[in-house]
């Protein structure tokens, strides 16, 4: 099944038949219409066309009235301006402002498939945009591996208790995330979730952060001012990095936890405190036991429901996954947009992440900087992320546990795709590109891929693909 229709209104005919046959071969449905003033009775419907593009019009008039009513038609609609200098129509300057690029003749497979793959980040980013999110989704718990199916599985259990969780991790592995998810789905959903880092607030001032204080209790205390246990009422007070906090504010927390009062700072009027506590720190917190810098007691208080996050490095096989997610994010921020190759997305599997998600969020960021609206190869990658050995292609056929990769590679679409099908365009993709990296040779296209000649000739009669034959009249 081919994808989406490209419409190729050109004057040209020779250059129809090519465009077509390029545009085939990239799995699209190519339009070739002759007479830019009868395209609509081609086109079909509106939203069923990738992208429009234009050749040759009898002048530089007719090439702009053809650009205003492709845009009526479709206002969203991708419209590519074939350049070519041996045809004598000047490009109305409206339209080379308008088009989304410019495609240079004569047309090359890889310069095609790039300006088509960036008309579909082109739609794509526009339908988004008029999206709402749902609110039940937090991108870092994003993953089908075992280790975050184990811990989507302990949130739900927990979601509906009154129990105090620790959340344990590395950081970056997104400890506030499962917090907030924790908030979200609990009967305390309607009211606040208020979180504050107990490593980032000097020891001296946590204490009036979190209960608060009145009107000249300290130097500068110039009014009264509610603590974060008085802005959690009813709601949720994540403790974040608790494995920080010093050994005398954990008294002051354990007294709270146990009693369920607290004092503001400077006063001794004891307020309720009906909040559900939810603590997280990157620290081995037995271990800080033994070494006296945490307090057993408050440990046991905290340690009632514990879930621990994996770090990243753990569950590789999320990361195309978490790409994608990530990309929808700051797509739907209208903060750009990238694409990754399968190739590219496989180097990063490979790599540890020591930073964990949100290294990969920061990555993604910079790419969607470095190469707004683009396709992101392993070359583009930055040098760290490779690893030794990791080749700038996929050179292997599809098995099972890579044709999964490649297929979390690109995001699903909203109406869903025949998996076999597309497993085989990107065989058949690759297989191609290793062809026209071997200038059509099969034996050397063959050794790239790391198949017998044979088993490739097998694949390319399957595809129906054409290859290049030796003197002697031999399929090489």
């Amino acid at each position: 099944m081919a994808g989406p229709a490209v419409l190729v209104i050109d004057a040209d005919a020779e250059r129809r038949r090519y465009l077509t046959t390029l545009i085939e071969f990239i799995d699209h449905q190519a339009v070739t219409i002759a007479d830019w003033t009868h395209w609509r009775d081609a086109a079909g419907q509106r939203g069923s066309v990738l992208a429009a593009i234009i050749g040759v019009c009898a002048s530089e008039i007719a090439q702009l009235e053809l650009f205003h009513a492709l845009k009526e038609w479709d206002q969203h609609l991708p419209v590519l301006l074939l350049a070519d200098k041996a045809a004598n129509v000047p490009i109305n300057t409206e339209v080379a402002a308008g088009v989304l690029s410019n495609i240079e003749m004569p047309v090359r497979y890889q310069q095609l498939a790039y300006v088509l793959h960036q008309a579909e980040i082109y739609r794509e980013s526009r339908r988004q945009s008029a999206m709402q999110r749902p609110l039940e989704l937090f991108r870092s718990l994003v993953g089908n591996s075992r280790a975050m199916m184990r811990v989507r599985k302990l949130i739900e259990q927990v979601t509906n208790s009154e129990a105090n969780v620790l959340i344990l991790g590395q950081s970056g592995t997104g400890k506030e995330v499962v917090a907030r998810n924790l908030h979200y789905h609990s009967a305390r959903r309607a009211q606040a979730f208020v979180p504050i880092n107990c490593g980032a607030i000097p020891s001296d001032l946590l204490e009036s952060e979190l209960f608060g204080h009145e009107k000249g209790a300290f130097t500068g205390a110039i009014s009264a001012r509610q603590g974060r246990f008085e802005l959690a009422e009813d709601g949720t007070l994540f403790l974040d990095e608790i494995g920080d906090m010093s050994l005398s504010m954990q008294v002051k927390l354990l007294r709270v936890l146990q009693e369920r009062t607290f004092e503001r700072v400077g006063s001794n009027k004891s307020i309720t405190a009906n909040v559900r506590i939810i603590a997280a720190t990157h620290r081995n917190l037995e271990e800080a036991i033994k070494d006296g810098k945490f307090r057993e007691d408050l440990f046991y208080r905290l340690n009632v429901f514990p879930i621990e996050m994996p770090p990243l490095r753990e569950r590789t096989e999320d990361v195309p996954l978490l790409i994608n997610e990530l990309i929808a994010r700051i797509e739907h921020e209208r903060r750009g947009s990238v694409r990754l190759t399968p190739a590219a997305v496989v180097a990063l599997t490979q790599y540890p992440w020591p930073g964990n998600v949100r290294e990969l969020a920061n990555l993604i960021e910079r790419l969607a900087i470095l190469h707004p609206g683009g396709i992101v190869d392993v070359s583009d990658l930055p040098e760290k992320f490779l690893m030794p050995g990791v080749v700038c292609r996929p050179s292997v056929p599809l098995d099972d546990s890579a044709a999964a990769i490649f297929a979390m590679a690109t995001r699903l679409p909203a109406e869903g795709l025949d998996l076999k099908e597309h497993l085989n365009n990107l065989e058949y993709s690759l297989i191609k590109q290793a062809l026209d990296e071997a200038d059509g040779v099969v034996a050397q296209a063959a050794k790239r891929l790391r198949l017998g000649r044979t088993t490739l000739v097998e694949k390319l009669r399957k595809y129906e693909v054409v290859a290049r034959e030796s003197d002697d009249g031999i399929l090489t």
